[in-house]
């Protein structure tokens, strides 16, 4: 059997799996990596009892880069943080987040790995099935909600950027790695994955096809939103699903990679990488949107509509608030339409 038989092989059962699930709460996937992406599940976890979330396999340092490395296998930190962030809030979910999230310090091999890097690519190699793996993970910290990777196999990083030698700033360079990129002091024009036709996960593209609303978003827009759109495979499940999509901005640049950018300039760059991908909702936080016209116009062209809602920490750290997000969220599935009932 071909490889490409045998991942169609395992789309039907995905899909036949994820069809005879209850059709009461709003089937999300979240699409994303590292901070944003777990920001994100954080607060959907709250609002829905269906939720998988689809991560990013292009991270190469720290942890994970040495696992990676060592033993050649997907990257496992940002789907640690994704599981974490899926935890409960009672005793049982706030300790396992608390032993998973756990970094080892000594003066050997062990400092700075991550115990549930070391517990996921553990079971990998028992397994020898990613999906099956993290799906045992789940179950074992009571996660409200599946963990899934984008793709099969461990991608590189590239972008082509401006200005990367700061003595040369009108050069342009390609840099490797999503570590480099997402620090890069430089201005990013594009990003491609190696290899460059990477096979996405059955179980995801599933997903994709079968949820109710898919979100993109919020993250490194460079290193962790935009590399979804790189794996063929689930670019067409985004383009031809059923479901509704919400582009969730970020509440600020990041320095390096978005340095200087606006809240349109986001959504332009997503729109050339992948020209045909057309969104339903775009949220922003209503406070990191100065020129709200602009935005609007821009998003328009996604096919969007914009929703701006408070969802930042009320203390000032731009991070998100789980609750204004989740109500945000919730806002946006019942105002939009939805494609079956719920609650």
């Amino acid at each position: 059997m071909t490889s490409r038989n045998l991942r169609l092989r395992r789309l039907s059962r995905a899909t036949a799996t994820l069809s005879g699930r209850n059709r009461g709460t709003p089937k999300v996937v979240a699409l994303g990596g590292g901070m944003g992406l777990s920001a994100s599940l954080t607060a959907l976890r709250r609002i829905t009892g269906d939720l998988t979330a689809v991560v990013t396999v292009a991270d190469d340092g720290g942890s994970s880069g040495r696992l990676r490395e060592e033993l050649g296998v997907l990257p496992p930190g940002d789907l640690r943080k994704a599981l974490a962030a899926l935890c409960g809030d009672d005793e049982w979910g706030r300790t396992w987040a608390q032993v998973i999230q756990h970094r080892f310090e000594s003066k050997g091999d062990l400092h700075e790995h991550a115990v549930g890097n070391l517990l996921i690519v553990a079971l990998w190699e028992q397994l020898g099935d990613h999906v099956q793996a993290l799906d045992l993970v789940g179950k074992l910290l009571g996660a409200h909600g599946r963990v899934l990777p984008m793709s099969a196999v461990p991608l590189e990083l590239q972008a082509l950027v401006r200005g990367h030698d700061p003595e040369r700033p009108a050069d342009t360079v390609t840099v490797r790695g999503q570590a480099t990129v997402a620090l890069t002091p430089g201005e990013v024009q594009s990003v491609h994955v190696v290899p460059a036709d990477p096979p996405a996960v059955p179980e995801a593209v599933a997903a994709v096809l079968d949820a109710d609303w898919v979100v993109l978003g919020p993250g490194s827009w460079f290193s962790s939103v935009i590399p979804h759109l790189l794996v063929p495979e689930l670019l067409d499940a985004l383009v031809t699903t059923k479901a509704r999509k919400v582009l969730s901005l970020n509440l600020a640049p990041q320095p390096g990679e978005t340095e200087g950018f606006s809240p349109q300039r986001h959504l332009e760059v997503l729109g050339r990488h992948a020209p045909k991908l057309a969104m339903d909702v775009v949220l922003a936080d209503e406070a990191a949107v100065p020129d709200r016209e602009s935005l609007a116009d821009a998003a328009q062209r996604l096919g969007a509509a914009v929703e701006l809602a408070p969802v930042a920490s009320p203390d000032g750290v731009p991070i998100h608030d789980p609750e204004l997000l989740a109500a945000a969220y919730d806002r946006i599935f019942r105002m939009h339409g939805r494609i079956g009932p719920w609650r």
